[in-house]
């Protein structure tokens, strides 16, 4: 029962190197180059407020973490959105913006905030700097897995779902709101959720971070948890794990479970299922009066003015020529303005390399090889478990209502928090250390495959399961010819957004500070912390750079190849 190959008019990702991997890898080095150049203009010493570690102050921190990581959600759904759909249905910028996602999905997020931070402070006030470098921290845990998922859900939809839409005669509106959207609908929740908890796990760096001698800082629970962590202060850390705890519960059941409940809708389902998961919050605001007068007279009218809206645009459309020429000339002018700021930001990346000694180059190799054995041994090990417990909980709603608040818990609670106490046990054993940064990586990684599995096992139609149930097909040969080829497309997504989460991760695994002792381990991600620590730009720049090609080679020679597979094999069709 293998599903059917089928030809989709789509790009191909099966990719090679091309130009526009260059040109664009080129504009990230200008970039930062051009940011440190800018950071050297930061202030010299910097001293941010102090974080009380008193069980009081924890609402008002809790607060404000919260704000800064819904603003964050807010720009990564929007981004994730314009971004995935534009690749999806434009076949000229596909070309330049999957390499795009490809290179900005492997930056490592710890390397470039200290040159972003010290950029913004050289030209906005220090609060506001840290504000917006937090949010953009966040924002970079949080908006590549979506954007994926969401792509993968434009270039996986049924060919007789696109032809109803063609025959219907859907503008591209109409062909976005009741197709695309609702088809990407599940995965797209799932990953929320994963965002949510990729914030969390970097929200301790977001919110306290030291460049030499400047200690940007902002209170909130992630600087809470990282103060008391560096004091050794098991008490607050205690305190600040249960009430983070209390957050995570508090949106599961008011915010993840109502839309989990929602999204069952867009199942592809030919059959009723009598275990479709459900929401007391959301059977409350559905059987609510007040709620139903406001969508009758206020969500429901808003939705159609903007429906006539954007049809009445379309048609009186203004003719392209006059606008085409207008584009062409305001793109000359972009296009010299963007290959000028490419040069003198490569100009001074090239005058921070040369600075690097040979010694320091043959580090950076030995630690982006061990660091790759690290990522491929976390990898392996997620793999392992997240494809059976993903597909427990997606395919059995039962269990699904007990495990998936467990697994939203497990996967929020930032290891950072807990990963110098348990780095102090692990490091007078043999392998101690390398042991615990590899555990860490898998903190950063398992999540993202563990809720695509459950996302694609959800996803899977009710009578697909009858059907293989009638076939009789059980046991290794279900997972051979049914359960695997429907995952494979998540799989593909979220081992792309594992391995990245994998490799950011190593920042903080390989290199730890705990009550004023600083461990690390031989590692790209121990380098880059080090030179980070230090203030040494060249070398953070040369370590960064290394793990952003490793990075985009494995997408290149290994997942773009899966997700082309993927695309033409194991389509629901």
């Amino acid at each position: 029962m293998r599903l059917p190959k089928v030809f989709f008019p789509g790009q191909n990702l099966e990719r090679r190197l091309t130009w526009a991997d260059a040109l664009i890898l080129l504009g990230i080095v200008a970039l930062i180059g051009f940011g440190v150049q800018l950071a050297k203009d930061a202030p010299e010493v910097v001293r941010g407020p102090e974080i009380s570690l008193s069980p009081a102050v924890l609402p008002v921190y809790a607060a404000l973490s919260t704000g800064r990581m819904l603003a964050a959600y807010l720009l990564s759904l929007a981004f994730s959105i314009a971004y995935g759909y534009w690749a999806a249905n434009s076949r000229r910028a596909s070309k330049v913006l999957l390499p795009l996602l490809d290179i900005l999905q492997s930056v490592p997020i710890l390397s470039f905030l200290p040159v972003v931070l010290l950029s913004l402070s050289a030209i906005l006030p220090q609060k506001i700097a840290t504000e917006l470098a937090s949010i953009l921290l966040i924002f970079t845990s949080q908006a590549w897995n979506l954007t994926f998922s969401w792509y993968q859900s434009l270039t996986t939809i049924p060919k007789d779902l696109r032809e109803a839409a063609g025959i219907f005669q859907l503008n591209s509106w109409m062909r976005f709101k009741t197709l695309q959207l609702p088809f990407g609908m599940i995965g797209l929740i799932w990953n929320s959720m994963m965002s949510w908890a990729g914030g969390w796990f970097f929200l301790m760096a977001a919110e306290i971070f030291n460049v030499g001698e400047r200690d940007f800082r902002l209170p909130g629970l992630g600087s809470y948890l990282q103060e008391a962590a560096h004091q050794g202060n098991t008490r607050a850390i205690l305190f600040g794990l249960a009430t983070l705890t209390l957050v995570i519960v508090a949106l599961d059941q008011l915010v993840w479970r109502p839309f989990l409940a929602w999204s069952h809708r867009f199942r592809l389902d030919m059959v009723h299922d009598e275990d479709a998961p459900t929401s007391w919050f959301y059977d409350v605001l559905m059987d609510s009066s007040l709620m139903a007068r406001v969508r009758r007279h206020w969500i429901r009218p808003m939705a159609e003015s903007f429906d006539l809206w954007i049809h009445r645009r379309a048609e009186a459309a203004p003719k392209r020529v006059e606008r085409a020429r207008r584009a062409n000339w305001t793109a000359w002018v972009l296009t010299g303005a963007a290959a000028a700021a490419i040069a003198y930001g490569g100009w001074r990346a090239v005058g921070l390399l040369v600075q690097v000694p040979a010694a320091g180059w043959g580090q950076v190799l030995l630690g982006i090889l061990t660091t790759l054995l690290r990522v491929t041994a976390a990898l392996a090990v997620t793999l392992a478990w997240t494809i059976p417990v993903g597909v427990a909980i997606g395919t059995n709603p039962r269990l699904a209502r007990w495990l998936q608040p467990l697994a939203q818990l497990a996967a929020s609670i930032p290891a950072t928090a807990l990963f110098p106490v348990f780095l102090a046990a692990l490091v007078s054993l043999a392998g101690g250390l390398n042991i615990a940064a590899i555990a860490l990586m898998m903190a950063g990684t398992q999540w993202y495959l563990l809720f695509n599995v459950i996302a694609g096992a959800s996803a899977i139609p009710r009578d697909l399961h009858f059907t293989a149930e009638l076939m009789k097909i059980r046991g290794w040969e279900r997972w051979k010819v049914f359960l695997l080829p429907s995952l494979f497309p998540y799989l593909i997504t979220g081992s792309i957004t594992a391995s990245g989460g994998a490799w950011n991760a190593s920042i903080v695994a390989e290199y730890a500070q705990f009550s004023g002792q600083t461990l690390k381990t031989l590692g790209a991600g121990a380098i880059i912390a080090d030179s980070t620590a230090r203030g040494d730009f060249p070398l953070l720049l040369a370590g960064t750079l290394a793990m952003v090609f490793t990075v985009v080679m494995v997408n290149r020679l290994l997942w773009r190849r899966l997700y082309k597979l993927a695309e033409d094999r194991f389509r629901m069709d």
